[in-house]
């Protein structure tokens, strides 16, 4: 649209004849030639006398543009002549009338002007008295017109790119990724399904597909010797095929359900074009059939059989300066074919892409890519799980990381690679110990310590404070997790080495040992402590007292403080919550009887009353003292039990929640839900559900106590 030429076209005008009263805008229209395309033109003009030579606004429209010029302002916009909305119809937006009044007080000049508006724009509209829905229709039409064509351009150029993409993308080599998974990973696993009867066996063979009949057990009979023998078949067992000779699992016919399937996950880089660099995501997976028949006496095996298969299911693309650009394979249900697609699927439904195996091969294609330097190998070698695809990603854009694996901060690593960029001082520093924002000669003692977040986590406080402590100090501290403000607030009253020394004689646990319960027990009480002293603090009490500084049941005034920084509020809750769940303390002798279970370490037992959930809640800073929690126990839908040393065994440690009808563990959580010790707690915890489900719970206790 030319909107200079436009300008320059003199206004139409509104004639005297056209005023009519109880209307406020009257609209005039025009066809224009201009640079050699045909502009319907439609000038509004307010009802006013002083109005008749300028108009309002001028909307000038053409086959596929149009534009809306104000002379008030002299400026062009896109703005459309009416809100696309059900409420408020206006044509210009300054008012709110109904349909009615919108009609009467819009209006054309004279009858050419529809014919000219109804010619040119040629749509449908329900009521030609509303004559502004022409004109809409017509922007709208052209609008979303543009859109499309947006749409479809960048569609189209995105096809392109993944056509390109493919193209250079290299063949799978599927056979050897099969024959690879099923030596490495399926460790070539067959199954010899069998089902005895007498001195015989009846033996499925998965490799070769045979069923035969196999003695196994010696006759008294001469023909006897001359018979095939096996080894007794003998469930979780191996032995060898009697027809193939292929060594194979044995696996009794009656606990076989027909099929069994295990699956894993590989990634295949290739080079891609010059120096980039794809990573093929492939799902292999293995699964054993044993074939049935109905016999005279039931099923009896019929065949059995091996498949493995392997899918692509997605590829990652990097190139020098771009995004990695990740395609995903796709089925069509309606028309039956697998497909390429550039993006995910939506919602829950997207496809995962979880860590796997990355073959060897991968290492050799990187030579002379922008991966070449990347390190994956090493890093590789030193975690558990990797996915290469964030690997990458992560070391396009922090470089550095390449440097810190080969350092061995596997650890710092790692939270790279999960995006927990916080742990980072300075992205663009080159030097470790400028990158991580902890003091030069840190460096070595994070490095023995495999870069350890914990331990990072003090130096930066280190630094940050100013402090120069030996590196005994800084391990210590690091195992007791306090925060940079609980030891700042800490050390204004005593020294660092004095504030370890009290977390180490109130825990009962040396530092260094290396015991996970250890551990457990010194951040507990490192927490507490801090608690404690900023509970004593804020309650106005001079730290500088010994007799505050060191109390000698930690627990107990800690407690104390607890209570006494909001007695009031909290003997209110109290008596709140003993008046309205009064059924949690009912029915605690019968859960006891039920759910109480110790050993020579720990202790579990169900909530004595709604007051001590409360307590529990906020003497570990979590949330089971809420009215949800307790309005499930005095229900019965769940309980809420409370798992503690048995030492100690009014000192609140884990704070577990069952389900009352079927048994199984809810939740469980330590202080600030966390999870002290969770391997091994995790572990307990298991075998007190196994023993609540078989019932020998009370037994345990009986023996114990006898013992």
């Amino acid at each position: 649209m030319k909107k200079k030429a436009i300008e320059k076209i003199p206004y139409f005008g509104l004639k005297k004849t056209s005023r009519k009263k109880d209307v406020k805008y009257i609209g005039v229209t025009a066809v224009k030639i201009v640079g050699h395309e045909k502009h319907l033109f439609l000038e509004v003009y307010r009802n006013k006398k002083e109005s008749k030579e300028i108009p309002m606004v001028r909307i000038v429209l053409t086959k596929k543009d149009f534009g809306t010029y104000w002379p008030e302002k002299e400026e062009w916009t896109r703005q459309k002549i009416k809100p696309d909305s059900c409420y408020g119809r206006v044509i210009w937006g300054e008012e709110h009338p109904t349909w009615e009044q919108e009609k009467k007080e819009n209006i054309l000049q004279s009858t050419e002007d529809l014919e000219r508006i109804k010619k040119f724009c040629k749509a449908n509209v329900y009521n030609e008295e509303h004559w502004w829905e022409y004109i809409y229709k017509h922007e709208d039409d052209i609008v979303t017109t543009a859109r499309r064509n947006r749409e479809h351009k960048v569609y189209m150029r995105r096809q392109e790119a993944l056509a390109d993409r493919m193209a250079h993308t290299k063949e799978l080599p599927e056979k050897e990724i099969l024959d690879r998974a099923d030596g490495l990973y399926f460790h070539n696993q067959h199954y010899l399904y069998y089902k005895k009867h007498g001195c015989y066996a009846h033996i499925a063979c998965s490799k070769c597909g045979g069923v035969t009949d196999a003695r196994w057990k010696s006759g008294i009979s001469y023909e006897s010797q001359f018979q095939r023998w096996t080894e007794e078949p003998r469930e979780g067992h191996y032995g060898t095929c009697p027809m193939c000779g292929a060594r194979g699992e044995y696996k009794c016919q009656g606990k076989v359900k027909g099929t069994c399937d295990k699956y894993i996950y590989l990634f295949l880089g290739q080079k891609y074009k010059e120096n980039g660099m794809v990573m093929r995501y492939v799902e292999v997976g293995k699964k054993w059939t044993l074939g049935f028949i109905c016999g005279d006496k039931g099923p009896e095996m019929y065949n059995a059989s091996e498949e493995l298969s392997g899918v692509e299911i997605a590829r990652a693309y990097f190139e020098p300066g771009k995004k990695v650009q990740i395609d995903y394979h796709k089925h069509d249900p309606y028309m039956g074919k697998d497909f390429w697609d550039d993006c995910n699927l939506y919602g829950m439904a997207n496809i995962p892409i979880s860590a796997g195996l990355i073959m060897s091969e991968t290492y050799e294609e990187m030579k002379g890519t922008i991966f070449q330097y990347s390190a994956l190998q090493e890093y590789a070698k030193n975690v558990r799980e990797v996915n290469p695809i964030d690997y990458l990603e992560r070391y396009s854009q922090t470089p550095q990381i390449e440097v810190l694996v080969k350092m061995g901060l596997t650890d710092v690593v790692e939270k790279l690679v999960k995006c927990y960029y916080g742990i980072v001082a300075d992205e663009n520093a080159r030097r470790p110990d400028q990158f991580l924002g902890i003091r030069k000669e840190r460096v070595k003692q994070l490095i023995r310590k495999k870069g350890d977040t914990h331990l990072l986590g003090v130096m930066q406080m280190e630094k940050r404070q100013g402090q120069n402590w030996t590196d005994e100090q800084v391990e210590h501290l690091a195992e007791t997790d306090l925060s940079g403000t609980q030891v700042e607030m800490a050390t204004k009253y005593m020294t660092l080495q004095k504030l370890l020394n009290r977390i180490e004689k109130y825990s009962g646990c040396e530092y260094g040992t290396e015991c996970s319960s250890a551990l457990a027990r010194i951040r507990h009480t490192a927490t507490t402590y801090a608690d404690y002293l900023s509970m004593r603090i804020n309650l106005g009490y001079d730290l500088n007292n010994t007799v505050y500084q060191q109390p000698q049941d930690l627990e107990a005034e800690h407690n104390k403080m607890v209570m006494e920084t909001n007695k009031e509020e909290m003997d209110k809750r109290l008596k709140e919550v003993a008046e309205r769940y009064p059924e949690i303390r009912h029915v605690y002798r019968g859960l006891r009887n039920k759910y109480l279970y110790e050993d020579d370490k720990y202790i579990i037992r169900p909530a004595r009353s709604a007051e001590e959930i409360v307590m529990e809640g906020r003497l570990l800073h979590h949330c089971v003292g809420g009215n949800t929690y307790l309005a499930k126990h005095n229900t019965g839908k769940t309980y809420i039990l409370m798992l503690r040393f048995k030492e100690e065994p009014d000192v609140p440690y884990i704070t577990v929640e069952i389900d009352a009808k079927n048994p199984r563990i809810l939740q469980w959580y330590g202080d600030k839900d966390k999870k002290p010790d969770e391997k091994n707690m995790q572990s307990w915890l298991n075998t007190w559900l196994m023993k609540l489900k078989t019932g020998t719970l009370t037994e345990t206790i009986q023996t114990a106590a006898i013992a």
